[in-house]
């Protein structure tokens, strides 16, 4: 139970993190009316082509935070698969079996270029790591996903639209997954470089996995009204 004294407290401080509008500011420092910095050059360049970057020319923006950067080696998926990858917080081993991954990726396009006769195939064939890992990560990605809602004592698996930050989600999530499931002699990198390979292609386990959970949803798709229930 509060005192009187605590009660006051926090209604003042209710009070006080409220703006003009009445809305909540959730004890942000910066007012609703900032809006976030754009620190990556594609985005920027969307924005200039757009012409949202002229509109936006005198509203005043957040301070960006340490681990935003403009870098061309910074890439904010292949960061957020190295946190998938890593176990136990060992992110260090994390980024150097993602780089050893990559690697591999490497050594097995340049040996199929290699080994290529006319220019037409080498042409196909793609050596950027980063490029055939986002291509993987962009088939992988699921349109619908299931959940459970309970209606009458039963639990239905009620097909709906995903996000767009979950489906990033479980597309790393199924390849880490198709990536740890090897034999003893295979090491994680080669595996795993192996299943990035095949997902570029429009293959593999973890494109099946997500085949399968747009089956489900098809099966299901008699109770998706329970949405609104």
């Amino acid at each position: 139970m509060l005192g009187l004294r605590g009660t006051l407290l926090c209604r003042l401080l209710a009070e006080y993190s409220r703006d003009a509008s009445g809305a909540l500011r959730a004890y942000s420092m910066y007012p609703p009316t900032y809006i976030k910095p754009v620190y990556q050059k594609e985005k920027l360049e969307e924005l200039i082509e757009s012409g949202e970057a002229k509109e936006r020319e005198f509203t005043p923006v957040r301070a960006a935070y340490n681990s935003h950067t403009s870098s061309v080696f910074h890439d904010s998926l292949v960061r957020k698969f190295t946190n998938h990858v890593m176990k136990t917080g060992q992110k260090a081993l994390s980024r150097e079996l993602v780089e050893q991954t990559f690697r591999e990726i490497k050594l097995i396009q340049l040996r199929k270029w290699n080994q290529s006769q006319t220019p037409e195939e080498k042409s196909v064939i793609e050596c950027d790591p980063n490029k055939i890992f986002h291509k993987a990560v962009e088939n992988c990605r699921p349109l619908l996903i299931v959940s459970p809602i309970r209606r009458g004592g039963v639990t239905y698996q009620v097909p709906m639209p995903v996000t767009e930050h979950r489906s990033y989600f479980e597309s790393m999530r199924w390849l880490v997954k198709a990536g740890k499931e090897k034999e003893r002699t295979i090491h994680f990198p080669q595996q795993m470089a192996r299943e990035l390979l095949s997902a570029a292609r429009n293959e593999g386990r973890a494109v099946k996995m997500k085949q399968d959970l747009h089956q489900l949803c098809e099966a299901n798709k008699a109770y998706a009204h329970y949405r609104w229930g």
